[in-house]
């Protein structure tokens, strides 16, 4: 790959510059993966000149295909375009790297002073404004991706239904949504050579230390963030929750308020996670092992990703997957709502939340505040 634009009409600058706008992007951007995306079309392509139309296009298609969270799979593609393994690399840790910081900052701030009636007020509100939050997007997504297609419909319920009941994120239905989608709509002569990558051997392999167990289960997490950044929430409540016991009810509603009050991709969540079981370093190892999937498949695929984006089997089996992700996210609402909704301060609170979030568009970093500032005043007055 080039280390310089061929695209006539293009403005060629240094790397070092282009690395700079995502770290800048990833400092201030919030909003969610839909409008990092935009943010990027407006000043890579339409006001600097320096991504064409087409390779945004093309990275837009890429990141909605595969796995991972979609503002940060962009990015890198369009780093990967710019100079290749490098560029993608420097861009991917440069648009990371702000709100892991910040996370890393509110994880050590939430250690410290959690047991204070301050900190547990400001996020009895934002707990309860996640709930809205987490719903509204899932609305969003449903008109998105489902449609009026009664298959995808049907497989939306069936993951919104296990999810809500288990309280659990079950890949195989995941899997299996993408697979009868395929079925249906594009009937492949032999099974799909997706499914290998989905399930990569090391990430079944037993592991030893919490750091290591760490990595690996947000490498596994990192592989099935379809359609939203939220759709790992669910995968992760039953894992972190219900399975390593890694946090409690509570603190994993403040883990995704966290990364909801931060700029950047919203997976940045699992550092929260890693910081309350092994502090620094595994909050280093979550963040990695979810990023890396997303690493890994941008420059593994890129180079023939004009290849293989138009396939009809794997459109069809992204959309199914695509389907059932949303479905768990709607899921999750239900199952986060038992935990942050118990009285009627938050069940004011997140209707009020849900309300103006359909009403009006404000920015849920503004949204987080007044709830936070609503469970202060809230929380005071019911102690």
């Amino acid at each position: 790959m080039n280390s310089e634009p061929q695209n006539s009409g293009l403005v060629a600058v240094p790397l070092a510059q282009f690395t700079g706008y995502f770290l800048w992007l990833g400092t201030v951007g919030f909003g969610g993966p839909i409008a990092l995306a935009g943010r990027m079309q407006q000043d890579l392509v339409d006001a600097r000149s320096w991504v064409s139309r087409e390779d945004y296009v093309e990275g837009l298609a890429l990141a909605q295909l595969a796995p991972g969270p979609l503002a940060a799979q962009l990015a890198m593609y369009l780093g990967y375009v710019r100079a290749g393994i490098l560029g993608a690399t420097l861009v991917g840790a440069a648009f990371v790297l702000p709100s892991f910081l910040m996370v890393l900052a509110l994880s050590a701030a939430y250690m410290r002073f959690g047991g204070l009636n301050w900190m547990q007020a400001v996020f009895y509100g934002i707990g309860a404004a996640v709930i809205a939050i987490i719903a509204r997007s899932a609305h969003k997504l449903t008109k998105l991706t489902l449609r009026k297609e009664a298959l995808l419909w049907g497989i939306f319920l069936v993951l919104a239904v296990s999810t809500a009941w288990t309280s659990r994120e079950i890949i195989s239905l995941v899997v299996a949504g993408g697979v009868i989608n395929l079925a249906v709509k594009a009937i492949p002569r032999r099974k799909p050579a997706l499914a290998n990558l989905l399930f990569p051997l090391g990430l079944a392999l037993p592991s030893t230390g919490p750091v290591l167990q760490v990595f690996l289960f947000f490498a596994k997490a990192g592989l099935f963030v379809f359609g939203s950044g939220l759709a790992i929430v669910p995968f992760l409540y039953g894992g972190v929750v219900e399975g390593h016991h890694w946090l409690n009810d509570r603190q994993f509603v403040d883990a995704v308020a966290v990364a909801m009050i931060t700029p950047g991709p919203v997976v940045i969540t699992v550092a929260f996670i890693g910081y309350v079981v092994a502090g620094i370093t595994g909050a280093t190892a979550a963040a990695l092992g979810v990023f890396l999937p997303v690493y890994l498949m941008v420059v593994l695929l890129a180079p023939s990703y004009k290849r293989w984006a138009k396939n009809p089997q794997l459109n069809a089996f992204v959309r199914g997957v695509t389907a059932a992700a949303t479905g768990a996210i709607a899921g999750s609402v239900i199952v986060l709502a038992r935990r942050s909704i118990y009285d009627w301060p938050t069940l004011l609170i997140a209707l009020v939340a849900l309300g103006v979030l359909f009403k009006w568009k404000v920015p849920e970093p503004l949204v987080i505040a007044l709830a936070a500032v609503a469970g202060l005043i809230l929380r005071t007055h019911t102690l």
